[in-house]
């Protein structure tokens, strides 16, 4: 059997009276992209900071490549790269001298290496056109790039990344969705996010915490398989709300909402429904522009599982 990559064992963590994590088990195979979701709050930073040694757990254990984590521990952070959700820098540096005088350094990378290698990643990063700019005057996606350079600098076995895309407008995004992406099978990455859509394009495997507990755990598809319900959407002219609310009543509708001129529903028995809810339209005269089956995404599985953790259970 694999060993994991990065594990937690019952990690409790309080910040005084708020209980930050409550007993949370974390399993990450070797070189999996492990997308790690759950809302504000839920505990996704705090366990980041347990797994590379910046904050110690109150109770539980921690590892990474089979060792615990040790908080300081300069062996063991030389394998683990990290990306906080607001990377800090020095704005009088240039991003050339930040990695190559300051970040490379710390993981007892040469000078001539460190030269090499942060040219390199300020290219593979999207930011070789502003190697010899000061940060102070960067954006805060341009220092979300940079963080994302710091962290790759000294090529780790483990990325840790707290929201690396937030700050970044779509096509940076992409660019650095891409970046990660390609890391699959190399690096073993954890990245803690809110955009579900950004989980769903790029991770083999997903973690849903709330309020320090894990929900779920499982491979994406697998999980999408599992709880996410079929959708109908219908687009009509006019006021459709009384056609909604008499299908509400409908066995085979578990539950509906309601926009102006749309209706989107949650149905079981998908091919059944196609046809009492198409029917249902004829009998009420409704003018419909669009009846369509939609592919549920990890948002709906995300919503269900964390208003609804008794589903799972």
């Amino acid at each position: 059997m694999t060993q994991a990559m990065i594990r937690s064992e019952n990690l409790v963590k309080s910040f005084g009276e708020v209980r930050a994590l409550e007993g949370l088990d974390l399993e990450v195979a070797p070189g999996v992209i492990y997308g790690f979701l759950g809302p504000n709050g839920a505990g996704k930073t705090t366990t980041l900071r347990v797994l590379s040694g910046l904050a110690r757990a109150d109770r539980g254990s921690a590892f990474i490549d089979g060792l615990p984590v040790r908080m300081h521990d300069r062996h063991q952070l030389s394998n683990i790269g990290v990306l906080p959700e607001e990377p800090a820098f020095y704005g009088w540096m240039t991003p050339i001298q930040y990695l190559r005088d300051f970040a490379a350094p710390l993981y007892s990378i040469d000078i001539e290496e460190a030269g090499s290698r942060a040219s390199e990643i300020l290219d593979v990063v999207g930011l070789a056109y502003a190697a010899s700019r000061r940060i102070q005057g960067f954006s805060r996606g341009m220092r979300q790039r940079l963080g994302l350079a710091q962290a790759l600098i000294h090529e780790p076995q483990v990325l840790l990344l707290d929201e690396p895309v937030s700050a970044l407008d779509p096509a940076g995004r992409k660019e650095v969705l891409e970046l990660i992406d390609g890391l699959r099978g190399r690096t073993t990455v954890l990245l803690s996010t809110h955009i579900l859509a950004d989980v769903e394009r790029i991770c083999d495997v997903v973690g849903i915490i709330d309020q320090g507990r894990m929900v779920i755990e499982d491979k994406r598809d697998r999980l999408l398989n599992r709880y996410a319900r079929p959708l109908i959407e219908v687009e009509a002219e006019g006021d459709i709300e009384g056609w909604a609310e008499s299908v509400r009543r409908l066995p085979i509708v578990e539950h509906v909402d309601l926009l102006p001129n749309l209706v989107r529903l949650q149905v079981s028995q998908v091919e059944t429904a196609q046809g009492e809810l198409l029917r249902s339209l004829a009998q009420d005269s409704v003018r419909v522009r669009r009846f369509e089956l939609i592919r549920p995404s990890l948002e709906d599985v995300f919503l269900q599982l964390t208003q609804s953790p008794d589903s799972v259970r």
